[in-house]
């Protein structure tokens, strides 16, 4: 059964058992279930969903009218310390039933990997400072790019040819870029990723997402890369998404934007999607299982990707 689909009230005195919720969600680390936790002091929850894909609204839907009244009189434009101190944006939100076949599920977006609970994902937040990232940021812009269809893209130590979906390892185009180096000691050192001291990273690519252009779900060719992949984002957080197939390795010929578990009509294909959100300043670590058995992708989101 698909999550509920809610619109705007027509009039924001029309009093309804479901309201809008604006600055608050995973994108800005505050989980569906602290959400929930603080709007219950008013009355039983059926749930809190996503309103979007943003991350920072959410509809927080109740059992009666009188206890969305209650939340919207004490909470709309106050700052709830219980939630980061944040000001909250309130308005009463009304059900929209959505035909069958186009109701799609909302993944739940999980802000930490072991909440994720894919084997082999690792995310270390705030691996670098601000000052880095803007460095970083700087260090890149000054360097030529190239330009694919839908957006911009750097390769250093070598090339990913996008039309065999593999690397050339017989020609380097050389060291990696000086910029790149105190990153690369900082993985070597940091406790959170096992076995990676002698581990030698001489790829990165780096990808710019324009505003409204997303990542495909796929898998990083075997052939080209080896079994660690780190993520660096910058500039920005995201929203990256984990499919699993069920049924081989046959992506569905309509990519759901938002479906936890389902079966493709049209090539009967099984999966399983899971979400994760990665603020600027993260690394995230794709290994074994995550590396392998699942997809990724990013789904409309303006971020610089790295990939080690």
């Amino acid at each position: 059964m698909g999550m509920p689909r809610f619109v705007r009230a027509k009039n924001n005195d029309e009093s309804s058992s479901n309201i809008y919720v604006a600055n608050c969600g995973p994108a800005v680390g505050i989980s569906h279930d602290d959400i929930a936790s603080v709007f219950s002091d008013f009355g039983e929850v059926n749930g809190v969903y996503a309103a979007d894909d943003s991350g920072t609204r959410v509809i927080v839907s109740y059992s009666h009218h009188s206890s969305a009244q209650s939340a919207f009189l004490a909470l709309n434009g106050h700052t709830c310390p219980q939630l980061g101190g944040r000001s909250l944006h309130i308005r009463y939100s009304v059900q929209n039933p959505i035909p069958k076949d186009k109701v799609s599920d909302l993944v739940p977006v999980s802000i930490t990997a072991s909440d994720l609970a894919i084997s082999g994902i690792y995310l270390v937040h705030d691996f670098i400072s601000a000052e880095e990232e803007e460095e970083l940021l700087q260090a890149v812009d000054c360097r030529p790019w190239n330009c694919l269809s839908k957006r911009r893209v750097q390769h250093y130590g070598y090339e990913f040819c996008y039309d065999t979906r593999n690397v050339n390892t017989r020609h380097c185009l050389g060291e990696l870029p000086s910029f790149v180096s105190p990153i690369l000691e900082r993985i070597s050192s940091c406790p959170t990723f096992k076995n990676v001291e002698n581990t030698v990273l001489d790829q990165v690519t780096v990808n710019e997402y324009p505003s409204g252009v997303g990542l495909s779900p796929h898998i990083d060719t075997h052939s080209a890369f080896e079994d660690l992949i780190f993520s660096l984002s910058l500039s920005g957080p995201c929203i990256m998404e984990f499919r699993r197939y069920e049924s081989g390795d046959q992506l569905p010929r309509i990519a759901s934007s938002s479906v936890a578990k389902t079966e493709g009509p049209e090539d009967d294909s099984n999966f399983i999607r899971r979400a994760i959100h990665l603020p600027p300043r993260s690394l995230l670590l794709m290994s074994g299982e995550a590396r392998y058995a699942w997809h990724h992708y990013i789904p409309h989101h303006k971020v610089m990707f790295w990939k080690l």
